[in-house]
């Protein structure tokens, strides 16, 4: 079981919500990285001093590339669902059956995660 984090997790992170922070800190004591994608990232990185805590979180996260070829299945996806979130599209791509997605857009994830026929658990930050 690997957590996929959407903005929501990234964003609890930043504000340094107890809650996510045990749970990333659990992840890293099982030698297991928590997973993103670049555009995940891109929603809330805006850089200084003041996002020190996402840093951090961020150098234990293994961050995937939205490249063409996840962009393109990405797109698939959303045609498939009727949805227009590619970041939200490529990130239900990235996450494998017994996966959890840490996200606060459940009902989104839930279009999408069941068209990929992926079994994945849908959890808040």
């Amino acid at each position: 079981m690997t957590l996929v984090l959407d903005a929501g997790a990234l964003i609890a992170l930043d504000r340094n919500e107890r809650a996510m922070w045990i749970r990333l800190k659990a992840l890293q004591e099982a030698g297991e990285l928590p997973v993103t994608h670049g555009g995940v990232v891109g929603q809330v990185w805006r850089g200084g001093p003041r996002q020190a805590r996402l840093a951090a979180a961020m150098a234990g996260t293994d961050v995937r590339a939205l490249d063409d070829h996840l962009g393109r299945a990405a797109g698939e996806l959303l045609a498939e669902t009727r949805t227009s979130d590619v970041i939200d599209g490529a990130l239900a791509l990235v996450a494998v059956d017994g996966d959890e997605i840490v996200t606060l857009d459940r009902d989104d994830f839930e279009v999408l995660v069941a068209a990929t026929g992926r079994h994945v658990e849908l959890i808040r930050p």
